[in-house]
């Protein structure tokens, strides 16, 4: 059985207890298994006071909207090219071209598929979460990541796995990370559009990645 074909047998499940269910996950299967690296992306919940009902994959494959996306092109990007660090003029403007080329190759899953307004409410978060755990891990263990990076939603990622009890490492910089069940490096950072000035909130990232490759 394909991803999506798994993705979509536990959504139809999933969906039936969440009103507005988005969905999401690997956005190009094909893109995303031939990649070399394959990343997954951890986010909260979707920006959507209408109500929500679609799908993440198909609006992430158009491009999505440049003030979150257009920092995950730029993650993308400079992981991928890990041996060359990229300048800032090299990634400073993004295109619509450039995200629809660069993030049909990613996993981006949230953790509450219902949707939510531009800032998450943890009341009526953390308990979604909770009782969504069992598929939140089902659904993570579809995807076999190289690198997962949580965007603002590590510690609560690393709830819903059950991994409270294990190790938590350190970078030099200080970026706090984990290992999944398959030994593979799940980054705690920023939402890429966190408030913070965009050169930072990139290469913070590039260097935490690095330097964890090469304890791998």
């Amino acid at each position: 059985m394909s991803i999506t074909e798994q993705e979509m047998e536990l959504f139809n499940l999933w969906s039936l207890n969440r009103k507005g269910f988005v969905f999401d996950g690997v956005v190009s299967e094909t893109d995303y298994l031939e990649s070399g690296l394959k990343l997954c992306f951890v986010l909260k919940e979707v920006n959507d006071i209408d109500g929500g009902d679609w799908d993440l994959r198909k609006y992430i494959y158009g491009g999505g909207r440049r003030q979150t996306w257009d920092n995950v092109t730029r993650w993308v990007k400079c992981i991928r090219s890990i041996d060359h660090e990229m300048r800032w003029k090299e990634l400073a403007n993004i295109s619509l071209e450039d995200r629809q080329q660069t993030l049909r190759a990613i996993c981006a899953m949230n953790l509450k598929k219902s949707p939510g307004s531009h800032t998450t409410e943890r009341a009526s978060f953390v308990p979604v979460v909770v009782e969504d755990k069992l598929f939140i891990q089902k659904q993570y263990a579809f995807y076999n990541p190289d690198i997962t990076i949580c965007c603002g939603t590590g510690w609560d990622f690393r709830s819903a796995l059950d991994f409270t009890d294990c190790e938590v490492f350190k970078t030099s910089r200080g970026i706090q990370w984990f290992l999944n069940s398959d030994n593979r490096p799940v980054i705690i950072y920023s939402h890429p559009a966190a408030r913070i000035h965009s050169p930072l909130l990139i290469y913070g990232l590039f260097d935490a990645v690095r330097e964890i490759q090469s304890l791998m």
